[in-house]
């Protein structure tokens, strides 16, 4: 089924203003290329550091969904005017002997419609789990494993393991992606 684009000039709308709950610059960058794509380029994004409500690494899908809410609720209240409010908000989870890594993405917009997605989800190596267990939030773990600084701000966890084949910003990406859908769809949601 083909779309039609929606670049035409007659058809111009005002850029949708998309606030992110974090400074994080990965976190605003797969922000602005998912939503870009969605609305054909016609979004200005802006990042505002919020509270989360959260621990520094949040443990579980609960905790790490609440997060996301969090951070999309907060820059809601600090910055109404805006059209869409975004929470990203990675966490762990324990699996049996081992640990998972993954993102909770929450959308809203003006109108009172969400949108949720999951990342997907991988395995710890031991030393970072280990780590993490003892209270060490992953990208400081990540940071000591590595030998790298700052990476939860550039390829992440994941970019490390994949040897930069998937980075934090590709992963994350794709669930703004699919927490687009009740949007872009909005004829079924």
């Amino acid at each position: 089924m083909a779309f039609p684009k929606r670049r035409n000039i007659q058809n111009f709308q005002r850029k949708q203003l998309v606030v992110v709950g974090s400074k994080n610059p990965v976190k605003e960058a797969c922000t602005e290329e998912a939503f870009q794509l969605t609305f054909d380029d016609q979004v200005l994004v802006q990042s505002l550091d919020v509270d989360s409500g959260v621990g520094a690494q949040p443990l579980g899908d609960q905790e790490t969904y609440s997060g996301a809410y969090n951070r999309a609720s907060n820059c809601k209240l600090a910055f109404p005017e805006a059209d869409f409010w975004v929470g990203i908000e990675g966490g762990v989870d324990e699996m049996g002997e081992s640990m998972t890594a993954f993102a909770w993405i929450v959308v809203l917009d003006k109108f009172g419609k969400m949108g949720r997605s999951r990342t997907a989800a991988f395995f710890l190596p031991p030393q970072v789990t280990e780590l993490v267990r003892g209270g060490t939030e992953l990208g400081e773990a990540n940071d000591r494993v590595f030998k790298e600084e700052n990476s939860k701000q550039q390829g992440g966890a994941i970019g490390s393991l994949s040897r930069g084949l998937v980075s934090r910003k590709d992963l994350y990406k794709q669930a703004v992606l699919l927490a687009l859908i009740p949007f872009s769809r909005s004829d079924l949601y």
